[in-house]
């Protein structure tokens, strides 16, 4: 069946098959409604409370609904609940099991609540499934965009096939998988705190290497003092193209942006406009972005190689520094924490994502100087360290994609019937759901009535009592 893992011509484990989630689950999926926060209302859950297949009923707000409001959407021990909506795609249609409930708790417009029927699909088991890749490539596919928000809907949730074993084995499964899965989730929660932890470390080496931690080591001088000269680009009406390999190109804000010089990021100059090549970039020349998001505002990115006619922009800086400035240790010292804050502190603008700062506040920005013969040795010795930071950095990430596959692996083995061993005296999946099939069937089809409309009131009528009004949220 395409989309879940399985071809037609696969096959499936004995006693597993291919259903609808709407096949599964005990009553109609339900969306939650909106509600807004309100002090001392009753407890609503945040869509944060979606977390690692399970629900966290401490993430949870407060809002306007009262007790009897809330009742057709508070959560019991084994509801599955989905988020509708979110900017990001790998965030979309992730789902967490409720498990005790020690205090009533109602879920909102942002969740779809799912419960599975516990005759033929065990709740842990849906958990770990709906982490797999046969349930995650049917959501990514089905899932619609609006405005950038990637959100999912009843009759998308309801289509997704599971591969189902009998439930027996579904229950093995989940003894089996989840603490494996635990202990490797464990694992990766270290290694990314590991790699959040890294650009700290290496700030506090930049820091301790370049004499800047608490009273700085070395003599504090405007940064104007070890610097020959500051280039500012020129304003062009460029070709909303980058320019091809016989045509001036100037830079982008991004060229300058993520640590390092990328000379792509680049437009063409139209053909005829006058051109100074004194603002032709070379290999080597130091450069700043004058304007760009507080991370990267006056930041320093050092030129490598680099394609020829292209030129400076109004929002880069290219630095010259003194005969006797290192050009190591001047990118070292400009990437310091010491000096990083500085820079923010004087970067004007009240937006974030566009800040601003002038060659005069750039030239301002007090740096520690060591000597001039000791200049490359620190920023040798601090590169030195640095590699090293960078080594543990690589490794670390190496054994979290190891994590990642490792999990998937684990999740591939359990769902395609490999993971525990069959027991031939386990009831099939298929068998399961005839019978219930055979259960609904044999109940009579409950009468639909239409629900009695409430005149408006006209000018004579007396309009019903507040006490007599439908509850509303």
């Amino acid at each position: 069946m395409s989309g879940t893992g399985f071809s037609e011509g696969d096959g499936l484990p004995e006693g597993w098959v291919s259903v609808r989630l709407a096949d599964v689950i005990s009553e109609p999926l339900v969306n939650g409604r909106s509600v807004r926060d309100h002090e001392g209302g009753f407890p609503v859950l945040r869509l944060t409370a979606i977390k690692d297949g399970w629900i966290d009923l401490s993430r949870s707000k407060q809002g306007a609904w009262t007790a009897d409001d809330a009742a057709p959407f508070c959560v019991v021990e084994g509801d599955f609940l989905l988020s509708r909506g979110n900017g990001s795609l790998s965030l979309v249609g992730r789902g967490g099991v409720v498990g005790t409930v020690p205090a009533p708790v109602a879920f909102p417009d942002t969740m779809i609540r799912v419960r599975p029927d516990k005759r033929v699909l065990d709740s842990a088991f849906l958990r770990l499934i709906w982490q797999s890749r046969v349930v995650r490539s049917q959501i990514e596919s089905r899932v619609r965009t609006t405005a950038g928000i990637y959100k999912l809907n009843q009759k998308i949730i309801e289509d997704i096939h599971l591969l189902l074993p009998p439930l027996g084995e579904q229950q093995r499964i989940v003894e089996a998988l989840d603490p494996l899965l635990s202990r490797l989730d464990a694992s990766a929660s270290s290694l990314t705190s590991i790699q959040q932890r890294v650009p700290k470390l290496a700030g506090a080496l930049r820091n301790a290497s370049l004499g800047a931690t608490g009273d700085p080591v070395y003599p504090l001088v405007p940064l104007s003092d070890v610097l020959e000269k500051v280039e500012a680009g020129k304003s062009f009406r460029c070709e909303a193209r980058p320019a091809e390999a016989h045509e001036w190109g100037v830079i982008k804000v991004s060229a300058m942006t993520y640590g390092e010089f990328r000379s792509e990021e680049q437009k063409a100059v139209p053909t005829g406009h006058p051109i100074d090549e004194r603002f032709e970039i070379k290999p080597g020349d130091i450069l700043v972005s004058r304007a760009n998001t507080r991370e990267y505002v006056g930041a320093p990115v050092l030129v490598g190689d680099v394609r020829a006619r292209l030129l400076l922009s109004d929002k880069s800086l290219r630095l010259v520094p003194l005969a006797t400035t290192d050009k190591d240790w001047l990118i070292s010292i400009l990437s310091s924490p010491y000096v990083r804050r500085q820079i923010s502190a004087l970067a004007s603008g009240t937006k974030d994502s566009m800040r601003n700062i002038s060659q005069a506040a750039l030239a301002s920005v007090q740096v520690p100087v060591p000597p001039a013969d000791m200049q490359a040795k620190v920023a040798s010795e601090l590169r030195s360290q640095l590699s090293e930071v960078h080594r543990v950095s690589q490794s670390v990430e190496k054994n979290a994609r190891m994590a990642r596959a490792l999990r998937k692996a684990l999740l591939r083995k359990a769902f395609s019937g490999c993971l525990v061993p069959q027991n031939a005296d386990d009831e099939p999946a298929t068998a399961a759901l005839d019978r219930i099939r055979a259960e609904r069937d044999a109940r009579p089809n409950p009468q639909r009535t239409r629900a009695r409309k409430t005149p408006v009131p006209g000018p004579t009528e007396t309009p019903r009592t507040s006490t007599q009004q439908e509850p509303s949220l």
